[in-house]
């Protein structure tokens, strides 16, 4: 797997997971759960650091167990964007982006993920916040406030915005997963925990960012990418570069959905998406993937 002109960064929410314990994928062996997993994915959303900064060591050391082409996505931490609302000391902000900075040419994006409570009275200090950052370094938002999805002068101003700095907005296609809920525990988890808000596609940036979740029923609601798999190819032919990350409700089977995303983009785009398929016998790739 190398990097070209025209192509997409391929993840998932994590490079571990209890249940990859089968496969590529799984444990043991001299190599980290991080470099068997960017054997074959491109990219990733760094979750760890929405709970706390990774230490500078912890940092470094993912930064060598990945290949030159790999790119993370680490969330600002919660103590930044949920606790206090953007409203912290410009020396504690700088702190945290110089942390992931050791990454270096591997940091794909800082994701902003605001909580449902930031809303359209809090514009101003979206704004204010966002002309803080540093323009060498690379940014995605995700609001959640329903005020933001109605089409109006609020959306209208925060997508100029977003587009005047250069910060990519990102979509997070939920739909699959409301329109087919199912009553076991990790779909009320995924239910509860997943925003269920109008989904308007747009780039804002260089790197439109897409977060897409299945239905527990996954394979019977691939069908919802296949409109990523067009407006993905559309944004590759305008020059951008874009990211998507695969989820199903416990995130069992995303390495599926991926492997399905990427065949489908690349049927399109020979080799847009960046992802190397792991090796499997032809019947199982057809039981697993339809």
């Amino acid at each position: 797997m190398t990097a070209q002109a025209a192509h997409c960064y391929i993840g998932l929410s994590q490079w571990n997971h209890k249940h990859w314990q089968q496969g590529p994928l799984a444990g043991g062996g001299q190599l980290s759960t991080l470099s068997r997993y960017s054997r074959y994915f491109s990219s990733v959303e760094g979750n760890t650091s929405f709970y706390g900064l990774p230490e500078a060591q912890t940092v470094r050391d993912w930064y060598s167990q990945t290949p030159e082409h790999f790119r993370f996505c680490f969330k600002l931490p919660r103590s930044i964007t949920h606790d206090r609302l953007l409203q912290v000391p410009h020396e504690e902000l700088m702190a945290a982006l110089e942390r992931f900075a050791l990454l270096r040419e591997k940091l794909g994006m800082i994701f902003l993920q605001l909580p449902d409570a930031f809303g359209p009275q809090h514009f101003g200090i979206l704004q204010q916040f966002i002309e803080s950052l540093p323009k060498e370094m690379n940014f995605s938002l995700e609001v959640r406030h329903r005020g933001f999805f109605n089409k109006d002068d609020t959306e209208r101003q925060l997508n100029a915005l977003l587009m005047e700095h250069g910060i990519n907005r990102i979509q997070f296609d939920t739909r699959a997963l409301f329109k087919n809920p199912a009553d076991d525990e990790d779909t009320l988890e995924a239910l509860k925990a997943k925003p269920n808000l109008p989904l308007h596609v747009i780039a804002t940036g260089q790197n439109p960012m897409v977060r897409f979740i299945t239905a527990k029923d996954w394979q019977g609601t691939l069908h919802y990418l296949e409109p990523w798999i067009t407006k993905i190819a559309q944004w590759i032919r305008e020059g951008r570069t874009p990211y998507m990350f695969l989820h199903t409700p416990s995130n069992s089977h995303a390495p599926e959905v991926a492997a399905y995303f990427a065949e489908q983009l690349n049927q399109t785009i020979p080799d847009a998406a960046l992802f190397s398929h792991w090796p499997q016998a032809p019947e199982q790739l057809q039981e697993s993937l339809f």
